[in-house]
């Protein structure tokens, strides 16, 4: 969902006719005309973004020639590697990279941005040593959107309820260990600007052995300011009003006394600076300015009012936005953005290159969103090449990177041998009622398939 791009008369890989279900393995459909006169079209990143381009484009054009190439051993982007494991539903993550907090203290041991950890439970290759110390009692997520709801519910969710999903090994063995028993998200603005949904929300109010935890004085006034805006943020803002103000009924109020964690919402805070431990070691709390609103509507934003308060904690989670990386020195690359410029999914200034997700867009939307973008973005690719004005003449397609990796001695990772990952992590999840026991090890694929 991040940096894909689209080139005209490209080369190939692994074309396909429909974008996979979330934990799903799909089969490819192979287009392999040679013709000139057939539309080659390069996709790089096979995520979301990529799938649901390539669909637009065979199914509105069944002569093309889609392939699709992946930086990583295995497909499917954040589909794999997304939000989390309890969610094969909908995963909503898929950024190249996070936003660093530029604040004083984040380069400590203990702090980790919430991208790299979802990555480390999910198996993704580069974050399979991450090694998350969770020896602490309180952890900390800068950040209040679904990616650190998601994080906040795996680390306080009972191990044993994770145990048949496709979680890693190596993660699940950590968590089992876990002292992390409070977890506080925090947010520069306050309840009428968090970024989450109410369906996560709501999973976490009712989270087995965890209760909430939310201050009636950050809701004052709230019931009449929520009266005006729309159906969907008013039913969370609601759902959090009665959660924060209203006495809960016995069978919640029974399950809640119970409770042995405990996460909570803190508003009106803005990070300045990870406090160090008195050795300097490891983060041991975080520095808060109190903020306060000002402004109306979409332009309300968070001003400090000069106080300061220091959270203790062992864990810094950050999950304050996520940005796309440059593709290429060729690409041109908005870096203050972190999109590549483009109209419609047009790169400016390149004819025959397109770009879907978010490194056309920025960081926001769902897979539902990527969806609709990336049907997009073909349509455009589409309607130039139907009014001629895409590089015309044969180009030799994936005959040259095959001879180019060829000549450096590479021998890529076919969809062929997909299939034969997917069927090891597959067998090996069988053995403990798991869908899969990924494989997260480059080396161990490439071991395993003879490479």
């Amino acid at each position: 969902m991040a940096s894909r791009c689209w080139r005209w008369w490209g080369w190939s890989a692994w074309p396909r006719t429909r974008p996979p279900p979330a934990g799903s393995t799909p089969s490819f459909r192979h287009h392999l005309s040679t013709q000139e006169k057939t539309p080659q079209i390069c996709v790089v990143g096979s995520g979301p973004a990529g799938f649901y381009t390539a669909q637009h484009l065979l199914k509105q054009h069944p002569q093309a020639h889609v392939d699709i190439y992946e930086k990583q051993p295995v497909p499917f982007g954040l589909v794999r590697f997304g939000v989390a494991p309890d969610h094969p539903e909908v995963k909503s993550y898929g950024a190249e990279d996070h936003r660093a907090l530029e604040i004083p203290g984040e380069e400590l041991p203990g702090v980790c941005s919430a991208r790299a950890f979802v990555g480390w439970y999910n198996g993704l290759p580069e974050n399979r040593e991450l090694e998350p110390d969770l020896s602490c009692d309180t952890a900390v997520i800068l950040g209040q959107g679904n990616v650190a709801l998601d994080v906040a519910r795996i680390l306080l969710t009972p191990p044993e309820h994770l145990e048949r999903t496709d979680i890693t090994k190596a993660a699940l063995g950590v968590l089992r260990q876990s002292r992390v028993k409070t977890v506080w998200l925090v947010g520069r603005r306050g309840p009428l600007q968090v970024a989450f949904t109410i369906k996560e929300l709501r999973e976490m109010i009712q989270l087995p052995g965890a209760r909430p935890i939310l201050d009636p004085a950050d809701f004052l006034g709230l019931q009449d300011k929520i009266k005006e805006v729309p159906r969907p943020r008013k039913r969370l803002t609601e759902l959090l009003l009665r959660t924060a103000t209203e006495k809960p009924g016995p069978e919640e109020a029974a399950r809640w006394a119970s409770a042995s964690r405990a996460w909570g919402l803190r508003f009106f805070r803005s990070p300045q600076q990870v406090l160090p431990s008195p050795d300097g070691r490891r983060a041991a709390g975080v520095r808060l300015a109190v903020t306060r609103l000002e402004g109306v509507g979409e332009a309300t934003r968070a001003v400090p009012t000069g106080d300061m308060e220091d959270l203790p904690c062992g864990l810094v989670l950050s999950s304050v936005g996520y940005k796309s990386r440059p593709v290429d020195p060729s690409v041109p690359f908005d870096s203050k953005l972190g999109v590549i410029p483009n109209v419609e999914g047009r790169v400016m200034d390149v004819p025959g290159l397109y770009c879907s997700g978010w490194v056309k867009r920025g960081p926001t939307g769902v897979i539902a969103t990527t969806m609709t973008d990336s049907f997009l973005t073909g349509q455009m690719l589409l309607q130039d090449l139907k009014a001629g004005l895409l590089p015309s003449g044969p180009r030799p397609g994936y005959a040259a990177i095959q001879a180019l990796l060829s000549s450096r001695g590479v021998r890529p990772v076919s969809f062929s041998d997909w299939e034969k990952l997917d069927a090891e992590e597959v067998a090996r999840g069988q053995g403990t009622g798991k869908p899969r026991e990924k494989l997260v090890d480059p080396q161990e694929m490439l071991r395993l398939l003879g490479h």
